[in-house]
């Protein structure tokens, strides 16, 4: 919370530079954001006459777009590492944490997949697993991060996780729609996967019939914090929109779509 706070007060009392920004805010937004971040900039709009933009895509490759030398105005990623990357090259002001998420195992229901029997299910040769792809996409790096912890339950588990999963979304050429579908509801219609490791606000079970969703047991629970980056000489519509989305009208929104807000009281 103190990083929260520190870095909203940080953006209303610096001036923006003279001349800096342009009208309407750009943002380079997590793919995992599309539904929520969409209402926001709505809401936004709607209240300050001021315009979003919204660009989705996997975290990762969107900051190395950024670090390319394009410059939008935020970027609000699906992890802390990206933005804190931007502040330490200098492109972007200190990171806000504006919300939180975790890791949950959607998957077909004939599986009779439970929270108690995950790892044994994603275990079973039989049983095909998804997950996004690690460093361009944080939810990769997530499902990486549960891995790891599996060796601890039933040693030898990370290495079998790691080799069968397939990598389906979140790199720079498998996140385009597939037949106007996301590419994961695809990949389950398809028959490719069985069981997808993604965030636990997404609505999969609700775009593709026959799925459940459930959360990782305690041990191998795995929690996602989402941090922001402002680029430093942000004009005022753009700074105004971040301490939006730490606002309680926004946080209300982020729980309305599934993930944890940060600014509640």
């Amino acid at each position: 919370m103190r990083r929260i706070l520190l870095s909203a007060l940080l953006l209303l009392l610096s001036a923006a530079p003279a001349g800096a920004g342009s009208p309407g805010v750009t943002v380079y937004a997590a793919g995992s954001l599309r539904g929520v971040m969409t209402a926001l900039a709505k809401q936004f709009q709607e209240a300050h006459g001021i315009a979003v933009n919204v660009t989705f895509g996997p975290s990762g490759l969107l900051r190395k777009r950024i670090q390319g030398g394009e410059r939008p105005d935020i970027l609000t990623s699906a992890d802390m590492a990206s933005p804190e990357a931007l502040a330490r090259e200098g492109l972007a002001l200190p990171t806000i944490l504006y919300a939180r998420n975790a890791l949950c195992a959607t998957g077909r229901d004939k599986l009779g997949l439970t929270t108690e029997n995950l790892l044994e299910t994603l275990l079973d040769p039989a049983v095909r697993l998804g997950t996004s792809t690690p460093k361009a996409d944080p939810a990769g790096d997530y499902a990486w991060a549960m891995f790891a912890k599996t060796d601890a339950v039933k040693p030898g588990s990370r290495q079998t996780l790691e080799a069968k999963a397939d990598k389906i979304v979140g790199g720079a050429h498998n996140s385009a729609p597939v037949r106007g579908k996301h590419p994961v509801a695809a990949a389950f219609e398809d028959g490719k996967i069985d069981v997808f490791l993604g965030y636990c606000s997404g609505n999969l079970p609700k775009s593709v019939p026959g799925l459940v969703q459930v959360p990782l047991p305690a041990d191998l629970s795995v929690a996602a914090s989402y941090g922001m980056a402002v680029r430093k000489d942000a004009g005022p519509d753009a700074r105004l929109f971040a301490l939006f989305l730490v606002s309680e009208d926004a946080q209300k929104i982020f729980r309305d779509f599934g993930f944890v807000p940060v600014g509640l009281p």
